[in-house]
């Protein structure tokens, strides 16, 4: 940017302290690293980091977990000891949990920091789409009025909440920046637009407290737990636990914070970096990766989908410059309620057919140069099949195996294997399809107007626009090779010392890469 040039963004947050949490996560450390690297007159950032058992101390795993991700490699070329000042003189972690009372801190320690902190940025997330179903609520949608009493507390500061665009469930249509409800069971919502989630939540704890009460061995009770989960989704209209509690969180936040200023910018499909810092650096598998890894190991060579449908992508390096340019907005123009869907649907649609046929021919044509994701070059071309006649044959199958195994007086009443898969077939059929067989297309012209009102400069240092993605370039140059150098990588090198937390954005649950397949 020369010197002349004049970033609103900047000006705006001058000096302020930014209080983020979720940066163990995907798109948080991509956020910290674009403000650390493009907004040096920051004031300061405060990261809210959970203690793990092996770094107990915050500043302890925010050094090994998270600065050491590869993601601030081109901030670590200006060299380390710059990079460290950097950090020393912005950055402080702080102990906590925010699922607690008051992030579990003291009060004088929870009011001490709410007098400190200008802005509030929630990236904390479990994104497990079958997760047991209270700690899906405990982490994606309590945790919440822990945060809106902070931000009242500190004198009604902005919040962004980072959701995602899968709040709008089973709707259809064109799904525009605004509030959707549920497509399953009706929900009153009063004269102010609030749903009554009270009511909901009162039923869900019923359910949830009367699997406690019935089942007392841990695994089968957190089994029944995520089937709870996984089935009351679907009744209120949604393809899983995670997307629920997400719009059960934006209702709940928006109500607590109805008088004050929030913003909520709802991601779609987050996938590696577009172009910066590091052109497909991305962070483990995610949602559309999981069908390509069974893919390209060879444990699926079929799936159903709707190929007319669009399927929304959209590189974490957007995301992340869209919660910057949010922030801003909410220092010029406070009290106000904004959302922002940072998605790639209205402005540069990509087909689900053209979408797998792209990348999995790219997997199969030059599988050599993946040697990550392929262990060998993949024999069968990937091929997307109708989910009606699919989901109608698998439990014709079904039906046959259950009758099979009724006449059989040795297996007697217990599942077999093949049944198991099936099941497994199924519900993963059902939480994919939402993404596979989409038939809604989301719009975020609210965002577009956003950055054109920050400038010209902003819109060059804080892109948001999907319309400029190339998506042979992205899928064929780009994410793959990105997925295979540091998603595998992130994947091998990390797993052994996971441990998914409040404040951590999740691996989704990837069924298929684990073999529950069609295959």
């Amino acid at each position: 940017m020369k010197a002349n040039e004049h970033s609103l963004t900047r000006q705006l947050l001058q000096g302020k302290q930014v209080l983020i949490t979720g940066t163990s996560g995907f798109l948080g450390k991509v956020v910290l690293e674009k403000i650390l690297r493009e907004i040096p007159q920051i004031g300061g950032v405060t990261l809210i980091v959970r203690g793990s058992r092996k770094y107990p101390d915050a500043t302890e795993r925010f050094r090994a977990e998270i600065l050491s991700s590869s993601i601030f490699d081109r901030l670590k070329e200006k060299g380390a000891d710059q990079l460290q000042r950097l950090v020393d003189e912005k950055v402080h972690c702080i102990s906590a949990e925010v699922t607690e009372t008051r992030f579990g801190l003291s009060e004088a320690a929870f009011a001490k920091l709410a007098s400190e902190i200008d802005v509030f940025v929630n990236s904390a997330a479990s994104v497990n789409f079958h997760e047991p179903l209270d700690q899906s609520l405990k982490i994606n949608t309590y945790c919440l009025n822990q945060i809106a009493e902070f931000a009242n507390l500190a004198g009604n500061i902005p919040v962004i909440q980072i959701s995602t665009c899968y709040v709008n469930g089973h709707n259809r249509g064109e799904i525009r920046e605004a509030v959707y409800g549920p497509a399953g069971t009706h929900v009153p919502r009063d004269t102010a637009g609030h749903y009554d989630i009270e009511s909901i939540f009162s039923v869900l704890e019923h359910k949830i407290a009367q699997v406690k009460a019935s089942i007392t061995e841990p695994k089968a009770r957190e089994a029944a737990l995520a089937d709870l989960g996984l089935a009351e989704a679907n009744r209120y209209g949604w393809g899983d636990t995670y997307t629920f509690t997400k719009w059960l969180g934006e209702q709940l936040i928006r109500k607590r914070l109805s008088d004050g200023t929030l913003t909520i910018v709802r991601p779609s499909v987050v996938e590696s970096c577009w172009e910066e810092p590091r052109r497909g650096w991305i962070e483990g598998v995610k949602v559309c990766d999981a069908i390509l890894l069974a893919y390209a190991r060879e444990k699926v060579s079929f799936f159903p989908a709707r190929k007319a449908g669009v399927v929304d992508i959209i590189p974490v390096d957007l995301v992340a410059n869209s919660v910057i340019l949010a922030m801003a907005e909410t220092l010029q123009a406070p009290a106000a309620f904004r959302i922002y869907q940072s998605c790639s649907g209205s402005r540069n649609p990509l087909r689900v057919g053209r979408y797998v046929t792209t990348i999995c021919e790219e997997v199969r044509v030059n599988w050599e140069k993946y040697p990550r994701l392929c262990r060998k070059q993949p024999q069968r071309k990937f091929i997307l099949v109708n989910k009606y006649l699919f989901v109608s044959a698998i439990k014709a199958v079904q039906a046959a195996l259950r009758l099979g195994q009724w006449f059989n007086p040795v297996r007697g009443k217990q599942p077999s294997k093949a049944l198991k898969m099936l099941e497994s077939t199924l519900k993963l059929t059902g939480i994919y399809a939402t993404y596979t067989s989409p038939r809604y297309v989301f719009n975020n012209d609210r965002l577009m107007d956003l950055a054109e009102r920050m400038g010209p400069v902003d819109k060059a240092l804080f892109p948001v626009d999907a319309a400029r993605i190339d998506w042979d370039e992205y899928f064929c140059d780009v994410h793959v090779a990105g997925l295979n150098h540091y998603g595998m990588e992130d994947r091998e090198t990390l797993a052994s010392d996971a441990e998914t937390g409040p404040e951590e954005e999740a691996v989704p649950d990837q069924g298929l890469e684990n073999g529950a397949s069609p295959a």
